[in-house]
This record gives structure tokens, sequence and C-alpha cells, in this order.
């Protein structure tokens, strides 16, 4: 009778080899293998963590030429880009938080609308903000007044915000309230330079580019803005001190 054949233990040549299972330190036993559904999830993480990192890195232009190919993604990473300071804008030009949120919504509508008029020779922020102030704008003429300023600066704005350096959350939230107010009772023409100025860090350029005037203009209302704002400043420190005095 013939001897059989013994099978050979070796894989087939080009055959992949079995990986073999990692052993648990100190038993010699086999880990048991990562559940492929969180193996997916971590693969979901890092393709949206290196998303984000190749969106951070690329400039509006680039974006602007993806969106207008139909990239829904670039986009969307305008959006991210611009909506808090956008809104916080808002918010701070029409003093309503809400209204803020949906004129925000209906700039970055317009802006999707209008991606083929856009010079991407040029800067995409300020397109962007000369649209969303422009709405702002209109609807405050639309109003034809401007809602009343509060009755007290215990009341807040919402998620305007105001850099300042003084480390207690509480110092800060009151000077913040007090700037809120004060720029509430300034003409929106001169709170509009104020606010995209000197609280969010345009050039003069740049507001120039927002609001469509030449920015020699733009220099002398932010110098009257200033004006404005120090006057009124000064009146409330001043009365507060003598409430302190008195009390």
């Amino acid at each position: 009778m013939p001897k059989p054949v013994e099978s050979d233990p070796s894989p087939a040549i080009g055959a992949p080899e079995r990986p073999e299972r990692p052993t648990q330190p100190g038993t010699g036993e086999s880990s048991p293998t990562l559940n492929p559904a969180l193996e997916s999830q971590n693969g979901s993480t890092r393709a949206a963590a290196a998303a984000t990192v190749e969106e951070a890195e690329l400039g509006d232009a680039r974006l602007v030429e993806r969106a207008r190919r139909g990239d829904q993604a670039a986009f969307g990473a305008l959006v991210r880009r611009y909506e808090r300071k956008l809104i916080r804008v808002l918010a701070r030009l029409v003093r309503d938080p809400e209204l803020a949120r949906d004129l925000a919504q209906e700039t970055f509508w317009r802006v999707y609308n209008r991606l083929d008029r856009f010079d991407t020779a040029r800067r995409f922020g300020p397109w962007l903000f000369r649209i969303g102030v422009n709405l702002g704008l209109d609807h405050l003429r639309r109003c034809r007044s401007e809602p009343p300023p509060p009755a007290s600066i215990d009341r807040g704005f919402g998620d305007g915000r105001f850099d300042l350096p003084d480390p207690d959350p509480r110092v800060q939230a009151d000077l913040v309230q007090e700037v809120q107010f004060i720029l509430a009772q300034i003409p929106v023409s001169y709170r509009t330079i104020l606010v995209l100025r000197d609280l969010e860090g345009f050039s003069s350029s740049e507001v120039a580019a927002i609001v469509g005037r030449r920015e020699a203009t733009i220099r002398w209302r932010l110098s009257r803005a200033r004006e404005k704002f120090r006057q009124i400043w000064e009146r409330r420190q001043d009365a507060a001190r003598e409430t302190a005095r008195d009390g």
C-alpha cells in the first residue's frame, strides 16, 4: 500500500500567512482581537481628524474653488471657519442673538448662491462679512428704529465676547456687559465700525471693504466712534463713583 503523503504545514507560495495572535503579557495566552466595530470607529475618527487638519491648512480661495465644483464639505469648512465670528458681529449690530443667528444663516445661503461671482484674487472674509453686515443694516432700516437699550447693564447680550485682561471672571463679565451697554447707545453707523475694527480685529482696509467706504472715511468714523464711546464710558464711571460715595 502506498504511503500517504504528509501534508506540508508551510503555506503555499503567494498565500497570505495567518497573523499570530498577540499574547497577553506574563500569561502566554492569546489576547482577544479588537472588536471590528471599534476598529471601524477608530478608523473613522482618524479619517475625520486627518480631514480636519487638511481643512485647516487649505486657504479660503481653495475651499471656494472646491465648493464651486459641488464639494459640500469645502463649503461646510468655510461656514465653520467664519460662523461664530459672523454671529458675534451681527449680535452686536442688531442686539438680538436669535436674530443674529438667523441673519448669519441667511448670509451663508446668499454666499453659497453667489460663489460664482466671487473673485478668488480677493479675500473671502471681508466679502462674506459685507453681505452679512448689509443684511443686518437692512433689517435695522426696515424696523426704522432700533430696539430700546436695556434698562440695566445686568442683562446680557448672548454670545457677545470682549477680550479683557482681568483674570477674575466676575470682573471680566461686568466689563463685558458695560461695554455692550455703551455700544448699544452709539449710533449704528459708528457702532458697526467700532465692532469690526476694535472688537473683531479687522484692519481698516478690511472694514472699508466690508462697509463699502473709503479707508480714510473708516479712520475718521473710527475716531468719532471711539470718542463717543469714551464720553459715555467716563460719564457712567463718574456716576458710579458718586453713587458709591453717597451710599
